[in-house]
């Protein structure tokens, strides 16, 4: 008699449940890229975060819609994107809090991982900007190192993949607002929403 001959012990039901119970719990703590996608008062979001912190907020309609963020995540991060709600409760949360007029910071993790070199010294410089307040491309460029580099600055804010949280809309052109990642009606909702909408010029 070979080894495969002999018989299989039969399978305890309660422990492949308890197993199969586990395996599952691991595999969502173990989740590389958690997403989900939620309506706000600028449109739908799509947001997804790693074990680092918030790593996308992804206007849909301007990026073909959730499947092609979740593509270009799985392509860019890892393979693993799993739709996980309970991951992104705390961003919608504050995200509720800062439209309601009660939050002026947030306090979700961030993940650069998807920003290098120049492009996340003028993030982070972006994101020491406070809530209420707005500054041009010039004085980031000059935050970020490079006070000569506004225009790198402006492409550098426009590929912001953490919008509205990494406020690029506080961001304006000397003279005047500017564009926007989501469009400058977004930019002007944003501004609204913090009191810092500056006056329009004539004409």
């Amino acid at each position: 008699m070979t080894p495969e001959d002999l018989p299989l012990p039969a399978a305890d039901p309660d422990a492949v449940a308890a197993a199969t119970a586990r395996f599952v719990a691991s595999a969502a703590a173990d989740v590389d890229v958690a997403y989900d996608v939620f309506e706000t008062p600028v449109g739908e979001l799509v947001a997804a975060m790693t074990p680092s912190g918030l790593v996308r907020v992804a206007y849909s309609d301007w990026n073909g819609g959730p499947d092609a963020v979740v593509e270009d995540l799985a392509r860019r991060l890892s393979p693993r994107v799993l739709a996980a709600p309970a991951r992104l409760d705390p961003l919608r949360r504050e995200l509720e809090e800062y439209f309601d007029g009660h939050r002026t910071a947030f306090a979700v993790p961030l993940d650069w991982t998807l920003v290098v070199a120049f492009g996340r010294r003028v993030l982070r410089a972006t994101a020491a900007i406070p809530f209420g307040q707005t500054s041009t491309y010039g004085r980031v460029a000059a935050a970020a190192g490079n006070p000569k580099a506004a225009r790198a600055t402006g492409n550098a804010l426009g590929q912001n993949p953490i919008p509205i949280v990494v406020p690029c809309h506080r961001v304006l052109a000397a003279g005047g607002l500017g564009g926007y990642t989501g469009g400058t009606e977004r930019k002007e909702l944003l501004l609204g929403v913090e009191g810092a909408l500056p006056p329009r010029l004539p004409g």
